[in-house]
């Protein structure tokens, strides 16, 4: 049955998937800290997966590349700790954005701006993420 699920669910992104692929329009003005909500769609085993008919999850922007593509990490509001995760706090809810879940994202995968982090609390995140994935290179 849950095998069942699984399958009916991918179908399902699959299918919205091609619609954004296929999607031509200008790619929408965005910059690095803002969070937007994207379709992330449904992923393998522990990649944080978007949610409801949609496929969507807030992603905050680390890094523009172009106007086409940029880094992103995604966040949860299940609270966790450890140097994987940076807490923020982002329109009035304590949120959790998942550093080791960044990934090179193209902007028809962005649905709608959510809003901006503070600059504090985004050179918190950007300098979290750097140390956890510096930490991780060996010479």
């Amino acid at each position: 049955m849950a095998f069942a699920k699984t399958i009916k669910r991918f179908l399902e992104w699959i299918g919205l998937k091609e619609k954004l692929h296929i999607s031509v329009h200008q790619p929408p003005l965005f910059k690095e800290s803002e969070i937007w909500w994207c379709h992330l769609g449904e992923n393998i085993g522990i990649e944080a997966n978007g949610k409801g008919d949609k496929f969507t999850r807030p992603v905050f922007v680390l890094k523009k590349y172009d106007r086409y593509s940029f880094l992103g990490l995604p966040l949860t509001t299940k609270l966790k700790e450890g140097s994987w995760y940076a807490p923020i706090g982002f329109a009035g809810v304590k949120q959790v954005i998942m550093l080791s879940q960044g990934r090179v994202l193209d902007y028809r995968r962005l649905k709608e701006k959510m809003g901006e982090l503070e600059e504090k609390e985004a050179t918190t995140v950007k300098d979290a993420y750097l140390k956890l994935h510096s930490a991780s290179i060996k010479k």
